[in-house]
């Protein structure tokens, strides 16, 4: 593949996941004055980038749109971003007189650019790949990648600190890749400036592959809460699915500490939770330690010994041994109790202390393989009758 056509390949999925990323994210971001900033900002570069697009621009040349009018509004629809992203930027700082400097700025470079076009001292006759260098003496140019450059520059020195200041990581990550993706665009402008002065026709395709990748970061950027959302989710369904025999069996046995009895089988418990994913997970983690506590008035004093040595002989890995040797003291002790034997004192089993998700995960992987492996309590003989 050639790097004309992965700069186009690059570019299509970056404009989808643009446009993806902001209505996924609209809803939540324009409720929250501190996601609108950055949302607005990247709807605006959006369209920019969209009207970059070659296909984009056939289409609406072929729908009776003149070139030179797609180049002039995906410029001015350019500085919109940058003055955007000043504003986004400066925004923290609650600034009155540095924001309206900012919108004077914005509203000079649009006006300066309209007038500019008009007058025709620097005509964009075509998209970027057919557009001739640009007359150095023309201002035009120099407006508007200044704009871009002054902006991203802004961006990813304020990005980049900010970053380092916070504790939510969503933001962090946030703020990272939109600095990331400024240093791209700066790299583009830098490049095309470079291509209008001098004509530098095989830099185009690199210039548009960045152009590419600085839309799949500007996308992400936005989409870190998303991500981490979904991250929460797959982490609350693997520990939901794996902990659940574990917790089935338990609660049978100590079914006082259960919220809700568990359903038939593990997949509807996952299918059909009765709560969201992170709270069932949650929940079932604090009812198989409080089953745990229960269950350690059952444990024979020599009963972990005894299921680690089982463990070894069967040839459990190393790594595992712990893990299965309190799976089988725990199974000795459920079943201790389902057969009516007495409680005693208390008999701790190690590393179950502080009820840690990954010792309860832990135990679950080894649960099928240690049940019944150890004999159990006899059953108390009856009473004799009088």
């Amino acid at each position: 593949m050639s790097v004309t056509e992965l700069a186009s390949l690059a570019g299509f999925w970056s404009v989808l996941s643009l446009w993806f990323a902001l209505i996924w994210r609209a809803r939540p971001a324009l409720h929250q004055p501190h996601q609108r900033g950055l949302w607005l900002t990247v709807l605006a570069a959006t369209i920019a980038i969209t009207l970059f697009q070659p296909r984009v621009v056939h289409r609406l040349t072929g729908a009776g749109a003149e070139v030179h009018t797609v180049s002039l509004c995906r410029n001015l629809i350019g500085v919109v971003s940058a003055g955007l992203v000043l504003l986004f930027m400066v925004d923290p700082t609650r600034t009155r007189r540095l924001r309206r400097s900012v919108t004077v700025g914005l509203a000079a470079a649009l006006g300066s650019l309209l007038v500019l076009d008009v007058l025709q001292l620097e005509p964009p006759d075509g998209p970027a790949s057919v557009q001739a260098p640009a007359d150095p003496a023309s201002a035009y140019w120099l407006i508007l990648i200044g704009t871009h450059v002054v902006g991203d520059a802004v961006a990813l020195v304020v990005c980049w600190l900010y970053s380092t200041r916070t504790q939510d990581r969503d933001l962090v990550w946030s703020l990272r890749l939109f600095a990331v993706g400024s240093v791209l665009a700066v790299v583009f402008w830098f490049g095309y400036l470079w291509h209008l002065y001098v004509r530098a026709p095989h830099l185009l395709p690199y210039l548009s592959l960045i152009m590419g990748v600085h839309g799949f970061l500007r996308a992400a950027s936005l989409l870190v809460p998303t991500a981490t959302a979904l991250l929460r989710s797959a982490n609350a369904l693997r520990t939901t699915w794996r902990l659940w025999p574990l917790w089935r069996d338990l609660m049978a046995a100590v079914p006082h500490v259960a919220l809700a009895r568990p359903q038939r089988t593990r997949l509807r418990e996952v299918l059909r939770p009765r709560s969201s994913l992170a709270l069932q997970a949650h929940r079932q983690t604090i009812e198989t330690y409080d089953a745990i506590l229960d269950l350690q008035r059952y444990v024979r004093p020599d009963a972990y010994e005894r299921a680690h040595r089982h463990a070894r002989r069967t040839g459990v890995p190393e790594d595992r041994l712990v893990s299965a040797a309190l799976a089988g003291a725990l199974d000795q002790a459920r079943a201790a109790k389902l057969a009516g034997v007495p409680p005693a004192d208390p008999c701790p089993l190690p590393g179950v202390v502080h009820g840690s998700p990954a010792t309860l995960l832990g135990i679950a992987r080894m649960w099928p393989t240690r049940t019944a492996a150890l004999p159990g309590h006899d059953r108390p003989a009856p009473a004799p009758r009088p």
